[in-house]
């Protein structure tokens, strides 16, 4: 019976997320509103499927596990110290404010003060998936208020980090036998400190070297499993050994890697199993939402989404501004904060498992994290005509022209040659060496993607721009530059899954020239439909050799011979079209 709610928990809410992720997402909504809504759907206080609420609490488990590896994945102290001077204060200064808000309103409600401030913590952290995708859509990722957003991001991750290592020293059983709360912090920082010391000096020894000799198989499937056995291994001894939480040791494990040259493969092969878990995680919070509480408790949550609509905003956009930064960067900065999610969803679990949040706490946060995740996009798109119209008034146009900008260090960063000087070579053989020598020497400069770790590393060391990673996953091709670059050469005729990687080259750039090699002619029909501007065959080119090689052999003049090859080539290569081409791929070449 066991196995059957387990394979009952896993498809029905699976399922149910698909289909409610799905249609958010044509909604224009983020999939996670989806995947809260089908927790509620497969959740015990709605009619229907009913899943194993334990078991799907242990499986979200390991999604938290993955989520926390992944940020620590992504987490470079660069980007942070790019935009230090803001991020830092800004984000401590809205957390606290956060908090001191969510404290006092519940307080009013009749709630004990750690409640309160464990409440607060939780509404105060915007969620980091919902904040990349509205930058992405918006085109501000890589403006100012992308970094300025991100790095604030970043301080308000690391933050919570050290909350979750902290309430349990405060709240746990440990507590309660420690004898005071001093001794309580003094040990937790203690285990904080021996466990980051031993991950970075003996982990950051053995983690890269073991998946240096992982890569080195050249077997993708072990090398997603060590991917894993790293980020669990890491986390459970973190909670077994140092008896801090599993979520510090999967962060700093996920920083150990993004650390080394596997941090980008280790995102596109290893981590789409951490998306799977993590909706798994999102729907066993939906499967909290009980209504009868919120009919119960209605003012409740309107105050914990004014707190989060208005109180983090009007925080955020008042020391922006503050430290005279521009008026579209605060009020673009302010609104993007605007909503919580999965890091809420985090803290309200532990303060749950802690017995310090009282019943319904998690039902407020889930509700308020599907309207606020809802609403985000909707007013990150009236930033523009809010400016407008703040600039036809007198007093608030001068308001607005007196924020100048600053000299920040949150400018972007020096880009690579774009344009018709960049280019992405896939693979480095033979072809490969060949291609890129070709480009240097006509001033044209080639980024290479290549699985073997060796001659990444060597490329790297000779002053070239290589990036380790599989060329099939998008993250690899956007690393790489795609979508800046002018051309992109498959000088492999064993890349994986050719015809997906051309067609989603074309869909980051559709200017993007492709020239792709396969090893067979029946392959180049199937290439020319994904977008590829120019397919050569080994087959084809084979035949062309041996052809002239016959030719002279008989003594046919030149004329004899380039006729003879260009019949060949028009049988061989001339292949019409396919009517179905996309239409950026069937444009003239």
């Amino acid at each position: 019976m066991h196995n059957l709610d387990l394979i009952l928990t896993l498809a029905g809410g699976l399922i149910a997320a698909l289909a409610l992720g799905l249609i958010t997402n044509r909604l224009g909504l983020s999939p996670i509103v989806g995947y809260l809504l089908a927790g509620i759907v497969v959740g015990p206080h709605t009619p229907g499927i009913d899943v194993n609420q334990g078991l799907a609490d242990q499986l979200a488990e390991v999604g938290v596990i993955l989520l926390m590896f992944g940020v620590g994945l992504q987490f470079h102290f660069k980007e942070l110290l790019a935009v230090k001077r803001i991020a830092v204060p800004g984000a401590l200064f809205q957390s606290l404010v956060t908090t001191a808000l969510g404290a006092g309103v519940m307080h009013l409600f009749g709630w004990s003060w750690p409640a309160g401030i464990v409440f607060g913590l939780a509404i105060s952290v915007a969620s980091t998936v919902v904040l990349l995708r509205v930058l992405v859509d918006h085109r501000d990722l890589h403006t100012p208020t992308g970094h300025i957003a991100v790095g604030w991001l970043v301080v308000e991750d690391i933050f919570t980090v050290f909350v979750l290592v902290v309430l349990p020293a405060l709240f746990g059983d440990g507590a309660k036998e420690s004898g005071g709360l001093w001794l309580s912090l003094g040990v937790a920082t203690l285990k904080i400190g021996a466990l980051i010391a031993f991950t970075f000096l003996v982990g950051g020894w053995v983690i890269p070297r073991l998946l240096g000799y992982i890569a080195r198989t050249g077997s993708r499937e072990l090398f997603t499993l060590g991917v894993l056995v790293v980020a669990l291994g890491i986390a459970v001894g973190s909670a077994t050994l140092f008896g801090v939480s599993m979520a510090l040791g999967a962060f700093l494990a996920g920083m150990v890697v993004g650390r080394s040259e596997f941090s980008l493969r280790a995102a596109t092969d290893a981590l789409p199993m951490r998306d799977a878990f993590a909706v798994l995680f999102f729907v066993s919070v939906g499967m909290l939402v009980d209504f009868r509480v919120l009919v119960q408790s209605p003012w409740m949550v309107l105050a914990t989404m004014a707190i989060v609509l208005v109180g983090k905003p009007v925080a955020a956009l008042g020391l922006v501004l503050l430290m005279k930064y521009p008026f579209r960067v605060a009020l673009s900065v302010a609104v993007a904060l605007a909503q919580i999610g999965e890091f809420s969803f985090i803290l309200a679990t532990m303060g749950r498992r802690l017995h310090i949040l009282p019943e319904g706490a998690s039902n407020i946060i889930v509700v308020t994290a599907i309207l606020s995740i809802t609403l985000n996009p909707l007013l990150y798109g009236l930033i523009d005509p809010i400016e407008a119209w703040m600039r036809r008034q007198s007093w608030l146009a001068r308001f607005v022209r007196s924020r100048a900008p600053v000299e920040s260090t949150a400018a972007s960063p020096p880009r690579r040659a774009t344009g018709r000087h960049r280019a992405v070579v896939v693979g480095y053989g033979p072809v490969g060496r060949t291609v890129a020598r070709l480009m240097r020497e006509n001033d044209i400069e080639p980024t290479i993607v290549e699985l073997n770790l060796e001659t990444v590393q060597r490329l790297r060391s000779e002053g070239m721009q290589a990036v380790y990673g599989d060329a099939s996953h998008p993250e690899t091709l956007k690393e790489a530059g795609v979508p800046d670059a002018a051309v992109l050469i498959l000088s492999s005729s064993s890349v994986r899954a050719a015809q997906e990687l051309v067609r989603e080259a074309r869909q980051m750039n559709p200017k993007l020239r492709v020239i792709a090699r396969t090893a067979y002619l029946r392959e180049q029909p199937e290439l020319r439909v994904a977008g590829a501007h120019e397919v050569f065959a080994g087959e084809g080119e084979v035949a062309l050799s041996m052809t002239e090689h016959i030719l002279r052999e008989f003594g046919a003049t030149s004329e004899q011979i380039e006729r003879e090859r260009e019949r060949i080539r028009s049988e061989l290569f001339e292949k019409p079209i396919p009517a179905d081409l996309p239409d950026e791929a069937a444009a003239p070449r």
